[in-house]
């Protein structure tokens, strides 16, 4: 497997089972699998995201048995490292319903170039009053809306504003457009919750504030990866990131 699939898969395991742990979830991981289950009112954030099994239909029903005790939806993140290679099949067959592919993508940070706008400011997030800002913000666009974005918001409080947490807020003439977290792990920055609001979009924003938040991020990586949705792709690809991988994603609701 390519080293920076990898990467991406590590980085964004490693941001789901902390926020996961800060949220109270229940965390296995054995070598066998990786799991932060009912930390998190929201699926995506109740997750499997690493497993080499041999026997996985009997890992899936101890996941679901988890979520139904937990009262939460969850989903399996199944990454090109997964074994066994039928994870798709075996989890459609316990229920599970297929909930799309991320693209896996990376760049060199030293290829990618900051980019100005008139009347942008981009500023790390550093004070209670700042992530306020920025949860209110998240809040306006991205995902499930308030309900995730009050969520990562108590989740960013028990973690405070250090690394290898990174949050920046974009503000255009002043009012706040846009987000971003960069989570690091060694030699990696990953880029999440990248979000402009419905009525600032197609400015160049969520580009601006990427290209911020991975120029940061050099005194201490050499890669940025993420995971983006359908519409984020071109962006990404103009800053320079190129596809490395998919996550394919798997949610259990009942």
């Amino acid at each position: 497997m390519d080293d920076l699939a990898q990467a991406v898969e590590h980085n964004a395991a490693e941001l789901l089972m902390r926020m996961g742990a800060a949220g109270g979830g229940t965390q296995r991981d054995d070598g066998e699998v990786r799991w932060t289950i009912g930390g998190s009112p929201i699926d995506y954030h109740n997750a499997v995201v690493a497993a080499d099994l041999s026997k996985a239909d009997h890992v899936i029903a101890e996941s679901v048995e988890l979520m139904k005790a937990h009262g939460v939806p969850g989903t399996w993140h199944v990454g090109p490292s997964m074994r066994p290679h039928n994870l798709a099949e075996r989890l459609l067959a316990a229920g599970f319903t297929d909930d799309g592919r991320e693209p896996a993508m990376a760049v060199e940070i030293a290829q990618v170039t900051a980019q100005t706008s008139p009347g942008l400011e981009i500023a790390r997030v550093r004070t209670e009053q700042d992530l306020a800002v920025w949860v209110d913000t998240l809040g306006r666009g991205f995902g499930e809306g308030p309900t995730e974005a009050a969520w990562v918001g108590r989740i960013y409080r028990q973690q405070g504003f250090d690394d290898p947490w990174r949050h920046y807020l974009a503000r255009l003439d002043g009012e706040p457009v846009g987000t971003a977290t960069v989570f690091l792990t060694p030699g990696v920055a990953g880029l999440y919750f990248v979000m402009t609001v419905p009525e600032a979009r197609r400015q160049g924003i969520g580009a601006a504030i990427t290209q911020y938040a991975v120029r940061a991020a050099a005194d201490v990586a050499r890669y940025a990866v993420l995971e983006s949705s359908a519409a984020g792709q071109p962006v990404y690809r103009r800053i320079g990131f190129r596809e490395v991988g998919e996550i394919a994603l798997y949610a259990f609701h009942w």
